[in-house]
């Protein structure tokens, strides 16, 4: 029985489709994070980008992501093996580990609401959305805790 592609290949060998298909879909990622000076470490907040749909936690623009919120990450392997960032369920965490993915993850349940049905999605935890924030001190009211 073949091995599946996350399990055989590193982030660097994988294709544009295998890419693109180890994103769960939890929105997480476009959840705004803030970083203690002092001590670099990362606290969540449930303000999400303003291009998130909240309900189904995609994009709703992602071909023109870059072009209307110019800080948005484009996650590459390098990118990765460095953020400290992506929650430890994400997908392309797990790979860069060695890990396999969770029975939640739509390529291994086979169903794209799996990954809401175990509550790992941002759905209903969305406060806010970034152009809501009118200063830096707004994204502390939206605090959920450390990553």
């Amino acid at each position: 029985m073949k091995r599946p592609f996350w399990q055989t290949k590193t982030l660097e060998e994988l294709n544009r489709r295998e890419w693109e298909s180890l994103c769960d879909g939890c929105g997480r990622c476009c959840l705004h994070k803030l970083q203690d000076e002092d001590t670099d470490e990362i606290y969540w907040t449930s303000v999400a980008c303003t291009l998130l749909d909240a309900d189904t936690c995609q994009c709703s623009d992602y071909p023109n992501r870059r072009k209307k919120v110019p800080d948005c990450v484009f996650l590459t392997p390098e990118i990765v093996e460095e953020a400290d960032w992506l929650p430890k369920t994400c997908a392309y965490r797990l790979v860069a580990e060695g890990q396999d993915l969770y029975w939640w993850h739509p390529l291994v349940s086979g169903d794209p609401n799996t990954v809401h049905e175990a509550g790992i999605s941002v759905r209903g935890k969305v406060t806010a959305f970034d152009h809501d924030m009118e200063c830096d001190d707004d994204y502390l009211e939206h605090m959920t805790g450390t990553g």
